[in-house]
């Protein structure tokens, strides 16, 4: 109880955003060695599926095993095949849904930001990022800060319209992890069996955890689509494979990340600036994998006719002593920046939002090697219209969950719903 209430005011004194400008520099990298906030080891609270429908569902029917792949296997096989989910804007609702499940309900209540795993990602590579900017649209209500990725539908359309190369290279990765993942666990030496293929890929079917997590003193819950993961601890190959073959359970797996696995493909390193190539995805890899909690990354090696050559199992730590010892990249940066934005961002719109009844979304746009700019959406206008995007919305949050979580009078409350 000490603890909390030690939190609970230094919250207080910090979330007095009055003198706070609109931008978020980015930091100089040549200070030295930073000391990095802690970071909680991630828990999963839930974990949810999508279906070849695109329907959510709350069970793990779309939770795949990893396998190892076979060399030399085609990724472009059945690339006629491919149903590719559209794409869309990168809202919450989802995990909002999630967040109204009892399992969820009470740490969604002391929750200080709500986001997916790739917005974070953004967030704290931003001190390094030296190519794309990007914009997020976020919102304080109740004492939460929800961020949300923000697209528009010439965004939306420009990735659709990816050149046929970039669409192939693209589709390399979901084949990857076809032939890497299967329905049962098997013993980490097992040989791949025939050609290895998981199927026609279908990027409707997801496999998603939520999970709780501090950043310093920040509670922050997030969402992300898993790979697969490996479920063969504590059990002997053989009982894998007696199981598998009677097709019983083998394992209760526990959803923690843990045993969850991040697959990604690579072009082979055939030379120097190969190897720059691929180092400079390390970061990306390390964020992506750290934020969740995943311990391990499996880089599938391709050649450039998109066959596999080599696969490589990386530690996620093992990244930033790679990058440190190359003087690339620190993670401690990244958490430093993470922890001043997320701190900035609560300060700067809770001020703004203790002054006005009505709900404001805020713009956050990144500009590489500068930081970010913070403004508020004039209600009533293109831009705003455009996040609400002619849905039933309060700013980007559904209005099911707006009315759930914004402040109420006693007389108001509303009963306490799990969505389904």
């Amino acid at each position: 109880m000490a603890d909390e209430a030690a939190r609970d005011a230094w919250i207080e004194a910090q979330l007095d955003g009055h003198d706070l400008p609109p931008f978020i520099p980015l930091p100089a990298l040549n200070q030295g060695p930073v000391e990095a906030p802690p970071f909680q080891r991630p828990l999963a609270l839930l974990t949810f599926s999508y279906t070849p429908e695109r329907k959510l569902v709350w069970d793990d029917s779309a939770m795949k095993f990893y396998k190892n792949p076979p060399l030399n296997a085609p990724l472009d096989r059945d690339y006629d095949k491919w149903i590719k989910r559209p794409e869309e804007r990168g809202r919450l609702d989802g995990l909002l849904r999630a967040l109204r499940r009892k399992a969820v309900r009470p740490e969604a209540a002391r929750a200080d930001v709500v986001t997916w795993r790739g917005v974070m990602t953004k967030i704290i590579t931003a001190p390094y990022e030296t190519r794309e900017g990007w914009d997020l649209n976020a919102m304080f209500v109740n004492d939460c800060l929800y961020i949300e990725e923000h697209s528009n539908d010439a965004k939306l359309q420009e990735k659709e319209n990816m050149t046929p190369q970039h669409r192939l290279a693209s589709y390399y990765g979901y084949a990857f992890e076809s032939y890497c993942t299967t329905d049962r666990p098997l013993p980490p030496d097992y040989p791949p069996q025939g050609d290895g293929w998981g199927g026609p890929v279908d990027t409707n079917v997801q496999w998603c955890s939520v999970v709780k997590t501090k950043l310093g003193n920040l509670r922050i819950i997030m969402g992300a689509e898993v790979d697969c993961v490996r479920g063969n601890a504590g059990l002997s190959g053989v009982a894998i494979l007696v199981a598998h073959f009677r097709a019983c359970a083998i394992d209760k797996f526990t959803g923690q990340p843990d045993t969850f696995v991040e697959l990604k493909t690579s072009q082979v390193i055939r030379n120097q600036r190969d190897e720059q190539r691929f180092r400079s995805k390390m970061l990306k890899y390390w964020a992506q994998s750290y934020l969740l909690g995943i311990p391990e990354v499996v880089v599938g090696f391709r050649t450039q006719e998109g066959r596999i050559a080599t696969v490589q199992s990386f530690q996620t730590l093992d990244f930033t002593k790679i990058a440190k010892e190359r003087g690339e990249w620190d993670g401690g940066v990244c958490l430093e920046f993470g922890f001043g934005f997320l701190t900035h961002m609560l300060r700067y719109t809770r001020f703004a939002q203790k002054h006005t009844k009505d709900p404001i979304v805020w713009r956050i746009s990144f500009q590489p090697g500068s930081g970010m700019t913070i403004r508020d959406l004039d209600f009533d206008t293109p831009e705003y219209d455009e996040v609400v995007n002619g849905e039933d919305r309060e700013g980007f949050l559904p209005n099911s969950y707006y009315e759930h979580v914004r402040p109420q009078t006693p007389e108001s409350e509303p009963e306490e719903a799990e969505m389904e």
